[in-house]
């Protein structure tokens, strides 16, 4: 185990924030959806439109339509997830995915060609996920982090007892939440005044055990108004409402041999050699609105060419957070002759209200038309991680979260590739491929840098990159369409149980303990069709 902890890398300022950063950049993602060509051609249609998915992508897209389109999608998903050193685990879910109508008007006029409008619903970002696993020989604890951040915020035991009031507010007096429930558990020890040891010592060894359930989905619905200038130049405007519905389960639990507990938690006078196993569980939901506005171009200097851009706003949610979470803990004294002390508290339920606003994002692509009957287009994407905002309900963007987001975030780049080819009149052939970047700093990515998380949970999580794999047929007859497309998956992230911490060695060496975290490779399956009709 890790000696003795020294001072915290990351100033207290930046405390309050850590893991609503990685909670808002989950809400800020969105994953490969939509009607079944968009999902088969990579969603490779910045310079392309012409499709009811445009309307959440690029809205100059509405621009190309000639008439008027109606189409529904339905997804069958398989998620599997599966942490390093452990078992995988799937989930099946049938998905609405999108449902959309276009209207066109032919105007008469030589500059103005049409005029479109259109609606759409789409499923933006499903949560759903499962995984759990052990780590084993652990060379750190949970315990030494809690009893770190109570030393450094100065926390007086009397404020940590659980009959005493204690504000535990996400955003304000960070480390008290988990800390009062660690406390009252004998988890974190009182070795004088405002200092408090952990329960890792030399000597110490143990395992650690974590489980993680997500489900929710972000649902979008847009309104999108776009024209046709001389076929020349194709424009659109959007303006999108979303859904947020996120909740989450974990469960991570330590059991320790050869360490030092209290004789009796509920006396603190006398520390003993023992044995101690505890277990942390947090359930929260998350539940809100946004809205967004998209403005977007394409221009087709020639038959065979086209190109896009487009941009979006932020996303301006408001969400309020429902959350609880118990401690439940068994020690074991060595010089204790009436066994085991068994401990459990639990948090009052609580919520929270805020405001998040998520990345501006820009996007660019080419598009060329092979012959007659092919079609290749590529996209590029960035999103602006670095421009997330947490405020409060009044506006009020909270000291220290921005320069917390400058120093843990960096931008993603997404890259599109999309082609499609003609077989007959009436069927095509598609393929197409996404990749998504990291989404933070190396130092968050290699655990050298200290996150401290909010309310009673100490965990946080990221995706380190995204890769779509894609396909489809597309059939045609008369005015009706029917396309299918099969979509592959992989996704590698980390779920941290706690935050690095800086130590110094036997020898005086100061070291970053990274904490304890595992990979998490994510490989899903999904089948998607899409009923359409032209008129």
């Amino acid at each position: 185990m890790k000696r003795i902890l020294t001072a915290l890398i990351c100033a207290i300022p930046l405390m309050a924030f850590g893991q609503y950063t990685f909670d808002a950049l989950q809400y800020s993602s969105n994953e490969l959806r939509g009607t079944s060509r968009f999902i088969s051609m990579g969603g490779a249609f910045t310079a392309l439109g012409g499709d009811i998915s445009t309307l959440s992508q690029n809205p100059g897209g509405l621009g190309v339509y000639r008439s008027s389109d109606v189409g529904i999608t339905v997804s069958l998903d398989n998620r599997r997830s599966k942490p390093d050193g452990a078992d995988s685990y799937s989930q099946t879910k049938f998905f609405l995915n999108n449902v959309g109508y276009v209207g066109s008007l032919k105007v008469d006029s030589e500059v103005l060609k049409y005029l479109n409008w259109g609606f759409s619903y789409g499923r933006a970002n499903s949560f759903h996920r499962r995984y759990m696993g052990s780590m084993n020989n652990i060379s750190s604890t949970m315990t030494n982090f809690m009893a770190d951040l109570a030393t450094k915020e100065r926390i007086e035991p009397s404020s940590l007892y659980m009959n005493s009031e204690f504000d535990s507010r996400p955003f304000e007096n960070t480390s008290y939440a988990f800390n009062v429930l660690a406390y009252n558990n004998g988890m974190i020890l009182p070795v004088g005044g405002t200092n408090y040891q952990g329960l890792g010592l030399d000597g110490t060894t143990g395992y650690a055990e974590y489980e993680v359930d997500e489900w929710g989905e972000t649902d979008e619905y847009n309104i999108d108004l776009g024209g046709n200038i001389s076929d020349m130049l194709y424009w659109g405007l959007g303006f999108g409402l979303t859904t947020l519905d996120y909740k989450y389960y974990n469960y991570y639990g330590e059991d320790l041999q050869n360490t030092e507990v209290l004789d009796n938690p509920s006396n603190t006078a006398t520390i003993v050699n023992g044995n101690a196993n505890f277990g942390l569980v947090n359930n929260s939901r998350t539940k809100g609105n946004g809205y967004n506005f998209k403005m977007g171009i394409i221009f087709k200097p020639v038959n065979a060419l086209r190109i896009g851009a487009a941009f979006h706003t932020p996303t301006f949610y408001e969400l309020t957070d429902y959350f609880d979470a118990n401690m439940s803990a068994e020690t074991y004294g060595d010089d204790v002759q009436d066994g085991s002390y068994k401990t459990q508290f639990g948090s009052p339920y609580q919520e929270y209200r805020y405001r998040i606003k998520t990345p501006w994002r820009f996007m660019g692509g080419l598009a060329v038309v092979v012959g007659n009957n092919g079609i290749i287009s590529a996209d590029y994407e960035y999103v602006d991680n670095k421009s997330i905002k947490i405020c409060s309900v009044d506006g009020r963007v909270y000291p220290g979260s921005e320069e917390e987001m400058k120093t843990y975030l960096k931008p993603t780049h997404i890259f599109r590739v999309g082609a499609e080819y003609r077989v007959t009149n009436n069927l095509s052939l598609r393929l197409g491929y996404q990749h998504q970047t990291s989404q933070v700093e190396k130092c968050v990515e290699n655990a050298n840098e200290f996150v401290v998380t909010s309310g009673y949970n100490p965990s946080y999580k990221f995706d380190n990159s995204n890769d779509y794999f894609s396909g489809g047929l597309g059939y045609r007859y008369k005015s009706f369409y029917l396309d299918l497309a099969y979509l592959h998956r992989t996704r590698n992230s980390e779920y941290h149980a706690f935050s690095p911490i800086e130590y110094t060695d036997g020898a005086g060496r100061t070291a970053i303990d990274p904490g304890l975290f595992t990979g998490v490779k994510d490989n899903y399956n999904s089948v998607s069709l899409t009923l359409g009709f032209r008129f």
